[in-house]
């Protein structure tokens, strides 16, 4: 059994009567070329496996041509940032004529810091507005996520040390000819990480919409990855609305290696984890929460888990032999799953048993293809190398 650890949030507020949730982002999203809504899948072998009534993925490898969900937070906060910098909605139907509404802005450039997919999705907005991207990445992050990148156009810019200090040097980018995009906020910068957010609430809304369209009840249980916090406020938020007469319990996991989240509910305030963050679940891979995400997940997440590498890795074979290609952070939900099953206690309180209908993520693809391959060449019986890579086992 590998090493977790959990927080229990006895102070949960199930309903959030203050929370304004719309489906703006989601009719703007509607609106990009290749939009679709990614697939809910039922998995009910794993389902009786794990002992519980029903198992959904909700499956964000592939999002508008980008391999994450990372894309519907990038777009809709590019676009509010520069609607601002407008000063007025223009009108348009295609992106070209977004595009031709934004150039009185031009020179302009869109900066961001990343492990890699963010980065990525930012970079695709600039070259489809005619923008200019600057990325940075903190030291060790894959060449296959730096290539992916510098793909879409971007410049690429390694910061030696970590996630946090690629922020803190992004953040210097700001001036008139330079919007920085953001998913984590900062005191003085909170308007685009809100944006973000905002732009994650698509999943919600899909979510809703299919299972209504199969005659489901909802999910009583869900489970959401943390890095800065922004997916997982995003899913508190819609979870929380007093439109769910029985809410979900939801479950944030993180891992063990950069367990901000957890150790912040820990402290009672906002605490920042040094580096260095090595874990294998390299979008997770931060040292503190989002300051606008915290008030949200702080008060809504039922139940904070830190897992073992090992379980991400467990998480990208489960979902392999289901069909879904995943990476490490993508099947960190279902590798918190995995770990309940391994803590029955911990299970128990947080309301896991057989009638369960439980919602995991899975938010990005193996966007590091070497890494997948050793992941599914290996049992794990054997630690995880801080390279972000399983040992196969001989």
């Amino acid at each position: 059994m590998y090493t977790i650890r959990a927080f229990h949030n006895q102070s949960v507020r199930e309903t959030e009567p203050h929370s304004v949730i719309d489906r703006s982002p989601l009719a703007f999203h509607q609106r990009l070329p290749g939009y679709a809504p990614t697939p809910l899948i039922d998995l009910p072998t794993l389902a009786h496996e794990l002992g519980i009534a029903r198992l959904w993925v909700k499956r964000e490898t592939s999002r508008l041509g980008m391999p994450s969900f990372k894309i519907l937070g990038a777009s809709w906060a590019v676009y509010q940032a520069l609607i601002a910098r407008l000063g007025t909605t223009p009108s348009w139907q295609s992106l070209a004529e977004l595009a031709a509404a934004v150039a009185p802005l031009q020179p302009l450039t869109l900066a961001a810091a990343t492990d890699g997919n963010h980065g990525r999705a930012v970079a695709r907005m600039a070259a489809l507005l005619g923008c200019r991207a600057r990325i940075f990445v903190p030291a060790g992050t894959a060449e296959a996520r730096i290539t992916a990148i510098q793909g879409e156009g971007a410049e690429v810019l390694v910061v030696e040390g970590t996630y946090d200090d690629a922020i803190i040097r992004s953040a210097q980018e700001a001036d008139p000819h330079c919007l920085v995009i953001s998913d984590t906020s900062w005191p003085g910068y909170e308007a685009i990480p809100r944006h973000v957010i905002e732009g994650y609430s698509t999943i919600g809304w899909e979510v809703d919409d299919e299972l209504e369209r199969r005659d489901e009840d909802p999910p009583d249980l869900v489970v959401v990855q943390m890095g800065v916090g922004a997916l997982a406020a995003a899913i508190t938020s819609h979870y929380r609305r007093p439109a769910y007469a029985v809410p979900p319990r939801i479950i944030g996991v993180e891992p063990t290696r950069a367990a901000c989240i957890l150790a912040s509910m820990e402290a009672g305030t906002l605490t920042m984890i040094p580096g260095p963050h090595d874990s294998i679940m390299a979008g997770l891979n931060c040292g503190a929460p989002s300051l606008i995400a915290w008030p949200i997940i702080s008060a809504g997440i039922n139940l904070f888990l830190a897992i073992d590498d090992q379980y991400a890795c467990t998480g990208v074979r489960r979902l392999a032999q289901a069909g879904i290609i995943a990476g490490e952070t993508g099947a960190a939900g279902l590798g918190g799953l995995l770990a309940l099953r391994d803590n029955p206690r911990i299970a128990a309180a947080i309301g896991l048993r057989a009638a369960s209908r439980v919602l995991v993520l899975c938010t990005e693809g193996a966007t590091d293809p070497a890494a997948h391959a050793r992941i599914l060449a290996s049992d794990c019986r054997t630690d995880c190398l801080h390279s972000r890579a399983c040992i196969p086992t001989p």
